[in-house]
């Protein structure tokens, strides 16, 4: 089956959820800035680590798959949309902007005061030339832009498209980052460029790269002024043990993953914080389209619904997330935001948290698979026998995968887990070169349903098996749950209940398919040292969801952080 393209809207894949982990060896060669850890670095330099496994490949071309940095802090949207709670756009490139009546013209105004950080002027130009681009360079379109962009004025410009498009406004405005027309039009292949040399016009800029580490330093030129965060540095390490011990010592100031106790990180890390936000939704992604070119016993849909129903949800939780995640939908709409449009013809509005082994039983058997005599069920000579893909050093996800094959070996199935690097793993999960991945599904711009549907589930952003897919990583395709996507795109956002229609479709399709497993929301647990900066998220004042990886929610934060006693 060839990769089709139609009209939607999808996000850039982000880096995943990752778990937290560091080695302080990994801190040593930087850049005049001390070892490179939170206890030797001046005070305004911040030391974060992403869950990066291994180590850094340049790569700051903010369109690409596998970019390690850039989205927010090198390169701009026009505004920033919290995707963690109900608040209003806060400017970025842009000042303003406003819909017709007909949601077919979509007017902005941009900043007058902005340089790109190698001295020359930004302008609507700018703007005009990357929407443009987006059409010319289908690699970079996941949104699946159709528009026809005019410059008015230097500062002004319209975008116009053929039919209401309401909700492509947040897309567009807080998830597309404005590039250079000056340098990108001289760049022969965009999608595939690393771009080693960013120029752009945020908060930061490249000051120094190693494999092992690389640094920001803030741009004195910004149009928001100078932050007072002096610099960042990523660190590229190994494990979430070693995580915990940076803690310990100091020697990270922000990270994202799990750390025993995680209750109690003020307690146990003196001068930290730690904050638990549920957001993302953690899967078993399947390669699950054999007309992409998918292989293995995880095509079945019978075996992909009977793994849903082999899980122990509750036992997952307490082993592999210290409790902190929660319920979830087979129908991916967050439980408690999207309560309204959750479809009342869903088998399990939640699935179940405990498993149902007559279930399981029932599916594979009706499929014409049988119990083999090593207590594994087999089909025509092929053990139903599967691997994981997961991250090194992502223990709980390790954790997670290494309790769920002792699950599923209960039930007859068997899956084992399949460690690499970041770097290979993410290739794997572009080009579908896996049985099973675990990994998250990540929300849109804004707090809508939609966008995660539109990103996850559309045809436009999948592709053959050798090929880069982004980020339907599932080869999922399915003609009815496209029709509903564009329907969406031209509804009002404020009539839920024609908007409840075109959803049900989708989550219908979304469990009975089950191209991605639910396994469980995560509670997405960040830890971050409030002795030395001030201006982090709470949960009082969630500004910005809080996780390191999550661009350009972490751009956000890293303009609010000041040293500790400025």
């Amino acid at each position: 089956m060839a990769q089709r393209r139609r009209r939607t809207d999808a996000l850039k894949a982000a880096a995943g959820v990752v778990a937290a982990a560091v080695l302080a060896t990994a801190c040593s060669g930087g850049s005049g800035d001390g070892a490179g850890n939170g206890g030797a670095t001046p005070p305004g330099t911040l030391v974060a680590y992403t869950g990066q496994a291994g180590d850094y490949q340049a790569n700051f071309n903010p369109y690409s798959p596998s970019m390690i940095e850039g989205p927010g802090t090198i390169f701009e949207p026009l505004f920033y949309f919290n995707q963690a709670r109900e608040t209003e756009p806060v400017p970025r490139l842009g000042t303003g902007f406003s819909w017709n009546d007909e949601g077919t013209e979509l007017s902005v105004t941009v900043r007058d005061d902005v340089s790109w950080t190698d001295g020359e002027p930004f302008s609507a130009d700018d703007v005009k030339f990357t929407f443009d681009l987006l059409l010319e360079e289908p690699a970079l379109n996941t949104t699946g832009f159709t528009g026809e962009t005019e410059v008015v004025s230097d500062t002004e410009l319209v975008i116009r498209f053929d039919e209401p498009s309401f909700m492509e406004g947040p897309q567009l405005l807080g998830r597309i980052w404005i590039v250079p027309e000056h340098l990108w039009s001289r760049i022969e292949d965009p999608a595939n460029d690393t771009v080693r040399e960013p120029v752009g016009t945020g908060p930061f800029m490249l000051d120094d790269f190693k494999a092992q580490a690389f640094t920001l330093t803030a741009n004195p030129g910004y149009h928001g002024g100078k932050p007072e965060l002096e610099k960042i540095r990523f660190v590229a390490l190994s494990g979430n043990q070693a995580g915990a011990d940076a803690l310990s010592a100091g020697t990270v100031d922000w990270q994202t993953g799990p750390v025993p106790d995680i209750h109690n990180v003020g307690q146990n890390y003196p001068g930290y914080q730690g904050i638990i936000v549920p957001l993302y939704q953690i899967a078993l992604l399947t390669c699950s389209d054999a007309g992409l070119g998918c292989t293995g016993p995880q095509i079945d849909p019978a075996v992909r619904r009977a793994v849903y129903y082999a899980m122990d949800r509750t036992q997952l939780n307490t082993l592999a997330f210290e409790g902190t995640a929660s319920e979830i939908s087979p129908g991916f709409a967050l439980l408690e935001r999207d309560e309204a449009l959750l479809s009342p013809g869903l088998e399990n509005t939640v699935a179940p948290m405990e498993p149902d082994p007559g279930r399981v039983a029932r599916l594979l058997e009706g499929a014409g698979w049988a119990k083999g005599g090593d207590g594994i069920y087999a089909k025509d000579g092929e053990r139903l026998s599967m691997s994981v893909s997961v991250v090194s050093g992502w223990t709980d996800y390790i954790t997670a995968v290494n309790t769920l094959g002792q699950q599923l070996k209960a039930m007859g199935i068997e899956i084992t887990a399949q460690q690499s690097s970041w770097n290979e793993w993410s290739d794997a999960r572009a080009r579908g070169d896996y049985q099973l991945l675990i990994d998250s599904l990540y929300q849109g711009p804004a707090p809508d349903p939609y966008y995660l549907y539109s990103y996850f589930f559309a045809s436009e952003n999948t592709a053959e098996v050798g090929s880069s897919a982004n980020p339907n990583f599932a080869r999922f395709t399915d003609d009815e749950v496209d029709a509903a996507l564009d329907a969406l795109k031209r509804i009002d956002p404020q009539d839920t209940a024609a908007r409840q229609e075109q959803f049900g479709i989708i989550q219908r399709a979304a469990e009975q398919d089950m191209p991605y497993i639910p396994v469980l929301t995560s509670g997405t647990s960040s830890q971050y040292n409030a002795a030395k900066f001030t201006g982090w998220p709470t949960e009082d004042d969630l500004y910005a969801f809080p996780a390191v990886w999550s661009r350009p929610d972490h751009s956000q934060i890293l303009l609010h952080l000041a040293p500790a006693g400025r």
